[in-house]
């Protein structure tokens, strides 16, 4: 057999070279990805947690309490009481080993535009501290309405319980309750109301076992 000519072999090894060069290329270049990826990531996560805790931290001060709230936390699974499937955490504050409070991050599924994300606390008897907005989707001056547009609407929550109004009036006036909706809407308040309501509804089922519970337990 003929011997291969000396400048094929050359050639051969200069494309055999280039290969490899574009495969260790592509390697380095997936895994450069895969850290900035990972560090982005985490970095959203804590930026995420972090804002978490500032609004936990402005509903019950650290003042109020000498826990860590963020970390005192079991999971409610009532879909029953709080009509949603998924576990919700529920952050306890507590003082001298009492409890003080309790905040459920809870969602109104049946918002205007779709799910609405809320911080209820309820102090250890059960009236309402305050109520958060924590993401939605509404339309401009909808979700404005509990961020700018009507700032006042929120705090109109605070100091609420299942006897103030009674039970049956918790609902928008437009139904026959004792809320005010948004001037020209309605889904998003009677979403809100009725997710506030029900969050009072399973603190009062379940006071005991919400302060009772171990760290990271489920509440059912």
């Amino acid at each position: 057999m003929a011997a291969q000519p000396e400048g094929a072999d050359a050639t051969s090894r200069h494309r055999l070279l280039g290969a490899l060069a574009i495969v260790v290329l592509a390697v380095l270049g997936a895994l450069a990805l895969g850290g900035v990826d990972r560090v982005t990531h985490e970095r959203v996560e804590r930026n995420a947690q972090e804002w978490l805790i500032e609004r936990l931290n402005l509903l019950v001060p650290p003042t109020a309490r000498d826990n860590d709230v963020f970390s005192d936390k079991a999971f409610a699974i009532a879909p029953d009481l709080l009509g949603i499937d998924r576990p919700i955490a529920v952050y306890r504050a507590r003082k001298a080993g009492q409890p003080i409070a309790a905040i459920l991050h809870t969602t109104a599924p049946d918002g205007y535009r779709g799910p609405i994300e809320l911080l209820v606390a309820i102090d250890a008897k059960g009236s309402l501290i305050g109520v958060q907005v924590v993401r939605h989707r509404e339309t401009p001056g909808l979700g404005d309405a509990f961020e700018n547009r009507h700032r006042d609407w929120l705090p109109k929550f605070r100091g609420r319980s299942l006897d103030d109004p009674p039970q049956q009036r918790w609902a928008v006036r437009a139904d026959g309750g004792d809320f005010d909706a948004f001037t020209g809407a309605t889904i998003t308040p009677r979403a809100i109301v009725k997710a506030v309501r029900r969050s009072l509804e399973f603190f009062r089922a379940k006071r005991e076992t919400i302060f009772q519970a171990p760290n990271n337990a489920e509440i059912r």
